[in-house]
């Protein structure tokens, strides 16, 4: 393998500048904002291996939090340490923070906009668009054909029908699928791409890896070496030790407690500021599945036990977070500042500075245990690399990703088709743009943020030309 094709290493600075472009032009939620990443650090930079990329992914999918959040955590980490790992994850939701308190402010102060109505009816048809590139990549990546990976297929149809039709839990089905992976990689490892792949690495390095297709690229070609690659060495920084773990716990715990008590002493523990800290803690830390597995406990609390805000403003936070870049759990901070802006939580004469402190501590509580989880469990994962009976049911796991993304897609495509419920009219113009971004991203090989800004300018065209 050459050593000029290999990319040179990626400064500090270089990283940074990425990783604030991701997180202004993240739109399309965790499988678009996957897929970009992909296409970015894979295919277009080479600066991670196909490989070591799928298996930072599949940890994320363990955790409960917003999965693509983590992977820019942890590929961040993995490239340049605590900090690298830390200005990924902070960079990837900050741009999103800071715009949704911009729209959420003009949101209470002057009501309801009919324009962000429009602009949501033109976006919706190019996020199904999005899940269905995703679904797309995704698959043909980890599925390959039916006669080659049976097994794969076989749990991707049943994760889907587990999902979409008898709606078995995220988190079952994940753990459904990797006790599939750890029983079935002893007798079927050819189905993990274990053996042969990992023997290609092994019993001849020169060799190089299994060739794969790069996002938006229109045909497959030889794949060349990123600069961390499927045999790149494991970073010092990443190999486990105890010292190190203790300290991340050490140092995310201090992190916790300091803003907790502060809160505490400040406001009191019935106080909204200290409710907030603590719900979105357990927010964090009970819910899987990503943003739409959080939701429906995050409005159970919020509007239902707490009345920081109500089931419309609820909604309409969901449609800002939907039009923002960055993970779609940053709806919390709509949530927060409604409820900061409401409970006057720093008096009347600073209803601003109130509601921004709340969407702020929202975000911390809410965003603090993906940092820890990546940090302290990093190690460990790298430590599994090329391990089939570690890989295995990581595998398993995405295939079974691959069913549940396809259940999304399923689910973006109905809502636009009958926005008013199964019994409502369908929306033929909704249904033919998203028809028309599927060709926009998947035939043409356009651009994520492209396809949403065109089909964002439609919805807003059609809105002043016919009043819709």
């Amino acid at each position: 393998m050459p050593s000029e094709r290999v990319p040179p290493p990626v400064s500090f600075r270089e990283a940074l500048r990425f990783w604030f472009k991701l997180g202004c032009i993240s739109f399309g939620g965790p499988a678009g904002q996957i897929a970009l990443m992909h296409r970015e650090l894979v295919a277009q930079r080479r600066w991670i291996s196909e490989r070591r990329f799928l298996h930072a992914l599949n940890y994320c999918m363990l955790l409960p939090g917003p999965e693509a959040q983590q992977l820019a955590t942890y590929l961040g980490w993995l490239m340049h340490r605590t900090w690298g790992g830390v200005a990924a994850g902070v960079l990837f939701v900050l741009p999103s923070l800071l715009l949704l308190i911009g729209l959420s402010s003009a949101y209470m102060a002057f009501g309801h906009l009919s324009w962000m109505a429009a602009v949501l009816w033109g976006i919706k048809p190019a996020v199904a668009a999005v899940v269905l590139q995703a679904l797309q990549r995704m698959g043909s990546r980890t599925l390959k054909t039916p006669r080659r990976a049976p097994l794969l297929w076989a749990i991707a149809v049943l994760s889907f029908l587990a999902v979409a039709v008898l709606q078995v839990p995220f988190p079952a089905v994940v753990l459904v699928a990797a006790l599939v992976g750890v029983l079935a990689q002893r007798g079927w490892p050819g189905q993990f791409g274990g053996v042969s792949a990992h023997q290609s690495v092994t019993a001849a390095p020169k060799a190089p890896p299994v060739a794969a297709e790069p996002l938006g690229a229109s045909g497959v070609g030889a794949r060349e070496p990123a600069w961390i690659d499927d045999h790149t060495p494991t970073p010092a920084h990443a190999r486990f030790t105890p010292l190190r773990l203790a300290r991340v716990l050490a140092a995310g715990a201090a992190l916790w407690l300091v803003p907790m008590a502060a809160l505490v002493v400040l406001w009191g523990w019935d106080g909204t500021l200290t409710q907030m800290a603590w719900f979105f803690t357990k927010a964090a830390l009970l819910t899987f599945g990503g943003a739409y597995a959080v939701l429906p406990y995050v409005y159970q609390g919020a509007v239902e036990h707490f009345g920081w805000l109500s089931a419309a403003q609820m909604m309409d936070g969901l449609a800002l977070g939907e039009t923002t870049p960055g993970p779609l759990i940053m709806v919390v901070a709509f949530v927060g500042f409604v409820g900061g802006w409401g409970q006057e939580v720093l008096g009347p004469q600073a209803l601003f500075w109130g509601a921004a402190l709340a969407a702020c501590v929202v975000t911390w509580f809410t965003f603090l245990p993906s940092f820890i989880f990546i940090l302290a469990g990093g190690p460990l994962v790298e430590a599994t690399h090329g391990k089939l009976q570690f890989t295995a049911p990581l595998t398993a796991i995405t295939a079974a990703v691959v069913g549940v993304i396809a259940s999304l897609a399923v689910f973006f495509v109905l809502h636009i088709a009958r926005p008013g419920g199964a019994s409502g009219p369908i929306d033929f113009a909704a249904l033919g743009l998203a028809l028309a971004a599927a060709w926009a991203l998947l035939r043409l090989k356009w651009g994520v943020v492209p396809v949403i800004c065109a089909c964002a300018a439609l919805g807003l065209a059609r809105h002043f030309l016919f009043g819709a």
